[in-house]
């Protein structure tokens, strides 16, 4: 069996610039992914082929990034019985349009939906490490690290500022 990894899927290549969080964040983690463009609508056979494929080959979770009606992620969903995590992008209507098709799938077909935009990319990443982390001890403690390490970031920037305010009295 080949290394555990995420499939990224998105509907067009201009959705790269909102998930490069996405792939930023996995390669932080050290995990593996692979990034496809496929679409739901105009490439139903080679998406549903790749999906069989990726499950074949190891893959752990399915993230999907789509506009509009953001179908991709409820066909990715139908072809697997893997974890899928829907990315709304932010293109029409503020990317409503597709956080409400992304969160509306019928009971027993389901997508774990993000936030739209950049930060739902984020989360992606680190809601597929959380999933993966589930048979990953390692995985498991490079996300407490993380976890620890922003903490930190944050009392360090709380301490500079109160030492800041503290020079103004």
């Amino acid at each position: 069996m080949s290394q555990p990894f995420v499939a990224i899927m998105m509907g067009s290549d201009s959705d790269l610039p909102q998930i490069e969080p996405t792939l930023d964040a996995l390669a932080k983690l050290k995990i593996q992914y692979e990034v496809k463009v496929t679409s739901a609508h105009h490439t139903p056979e080679l998406t549903h082929s790749y999906v069989k494929d990726a499950d074949k080959r190891g893959c752990c979770v399915f993230i999907c990034a789509g506009d509009m009606v953001a179908h991709l992620a409820g066909a990715v969903a139908a072809a697997t019985t893997k974890p899928v995590v829907g990315i709304p992008v932010n293109a029409a209507l503020n990317g409503l349009d597709s956080l409400l098709s992304t969160v509306q799938m019928p009971g027993g077909i389901p997508v774990a939906t993000v936030a739209i935009g950049k930060a739902g990319a984020k989360n992606a990443a680190y809601l597929a490490a959380q999933m993966m982390s589930l048979a990953d001890a390692d995985l498991a403690q490079r996300l407490k690290d993380e976890r620890a390490a922003n903490a930190k970031a944050v009392q360090e920037k709380d301490t500079a500022l109160q030492a800041r305010l503290a020079q103004k009295d």
